[in-house]
C-alpha cells in the first residue's frame, strides 16, 4: 500500500470493463509537441526512496509525442461524462478516499474506515469527482482544477473518448524535466528559489497544520505557478498523475534505452509528480525522478492524469 495514494482493495475487477467509443477527432489544443530526443531518466541520489526504483540513472531515447500542458480538468471530464454518460469507478463502488482534514464535520463523523497506518486517509461514501470532499461538496468554481477521484481505468476510458492515451513513465519524465538534465525539480534543484513557491505541496507540519504559504490547501487551478521549459504546468505537486506503465521497483535496472514501455505485467500502475499532500517530512516524492504506484481501480482526492498522443 502506498502512503501517497491508498489503494482500493475491492477485488471486483468487472468495473473496468465499461468502455466508451472514441470521439470524432483528437484535439491538440493545449498540447505541446516534443521532438524526438534523449534524456537521463531516474536518479542515483539517495535523497528520496531508492527502494521505489528511482534509479539507476539511464540514458533514454524517445520518439516525438504530444502531451497536455495541463492535467485534465473538471470541465474537461464533465464534457466527457456528458457525451458518454460515463460513471467512474468511485461512483460505482459508492466511495473513494479523501484526506481527513478536507472533510466537513458531518462527513468526518460518518467515517467507517480509515487507512492504517495512515489514518488521514478516509473512505468516504459518495465521494467522487463531482463531490471531491464527499456529500455537500461540489466543483463549483473549480472547473479549472484537476479532476480527482479518477482511477487508472477511468483515465483510460477518457483517453479512448479523446483519441489520446496515457503517457509512459519515460514520456512523462522527459516532458516534466522541460529540457533540464539531472535536476530535482522542473525548474532546478531548489524547491523555493528566491523564496518563491513553484508548486502546490504541503507547508507546515504534516498532517496537522498547513500554513498555506503556496496559497492552496487542496488542489490549485491547473495553470497555477510557472510552466517548465516545455510549457507544461504543475507536473510537480497538485495531483499525482497516472502513467501507462506497470510498476516494478526492479524494472529500472533493465529498462530499455529506446521508448521503454514498462514491465509487461504487474499489480499496480506507476504514478508520478506528487501532490498537494506531499511534505519533506513524510513524502518528498514531488521530485521528477520519484515514483509511486496504485492499483488500477483505486481513486483518491489527490490523483488525476494528463494525456499524450
Amino acid at each position: 500500500m502506498s502512503c501517497c495514494t491508498p489503494e482500493n482493495t475491492n477485488p471486483d475487477s468487472r468495473l473496468h470493463k465499461q468502455l466508451v467509443k472514441a470521439n470524432h477527432l483528437t484535439s491538440t489544443d493545449n498540447m505541446v509537441l516534443l521532438s524526438e530526443g534523449s534524456f537521463t531518466m531516474g536518479t542515483n541520489s539517495n535523497i528520496g526512496f531508492p527502494n521505489d526504483g528511482e534509479g539507476p540513472e539511464k540514458k533514454i531515447n524517445l520518439n516525438r509525442f504530444r502531451i497536455d500542458i495541463y492535467a485534465v480538468t473538471n470541465s474537461d471530464f464533465e464534457r466527457f461524462t456528458t457525451d458518454t454518460n460515463y460513471k467512474t469507478e468511485a461512483e460505482k463502488y459508492g466511495w473513494s478516499f479523501v484526506f481527513s482534514k478536507s472533510l466537513s464535520r458531518v462527513n468526518l463523523s460518518k467515517i467507517e474506515y480509515q487507512v492504517s497506518p495512515i489514518p488521514w486517509w478516509c473512505a468516504v461514501k459518495n465521494a467522487y469527482w463531482r463531490r471531491p470532499e464527499g456529500p455537500g461538496s461540489n466543483i463549483k468554481n473549480r472547473g479549472d482544477h484537476p479532476v480527482v477521484h479518477i482511477s487508472w481505468n477511468d483515465a483510460m476510458n477518457y483517453c479512448t473518448w479523446a483519441n489520446k492515451r496515457l503517457p509512459t513513465e519515460a514520456e512523462w519524465e522527459y516532458a516534466a524535466r522541460g529540457g533540464l538534465e539531472n535536476s530535482i525539480y522542473p525548474w532546478g534543484d531548489e524547491l523555493t528559489p528566491k523564496n518563491e513557491h513553484q508548486c502546490n505541496v504541503w507547508q507546515g507540519i504534516f498532517p496537522e497544520a498547513n500554513s498555506l504559504e503556496d496559497g492552496y490547501f487542496s488542489t490549485a487551478p491547473v495553470d497555477s505557478y510557472n510552466s517548465n521549459g516545455y510549457g507544461l504546468y504543475n507536473v510537480i505537486g497538485n495531483v499525482w498523475e497516472w502513467t501507462n506503465d506497470w510498476f516494478s521497483a526492479s524494472y529500472p535496472k533493465i529498462r530499455s534505452a529506446n521508448n521503454p514501455l514498462g514491465p509487461p505485467e504487474g499489480e499496480s500502475k506507476v504514478i508520478k509528480g506528487g501532490s498537494f499532500l506531499c511534505h519533506e517530512s513524510y513524502c518528498n516524492r514531488y521530485r521528477i525522478a520519484a515514483r509511486s504506484s496504485n492499483t488500477t481501480n483505486s481513486s483518491t482526492s489527490n490523483l488525476g492524469f494528463r494525456c499524450v498522443t
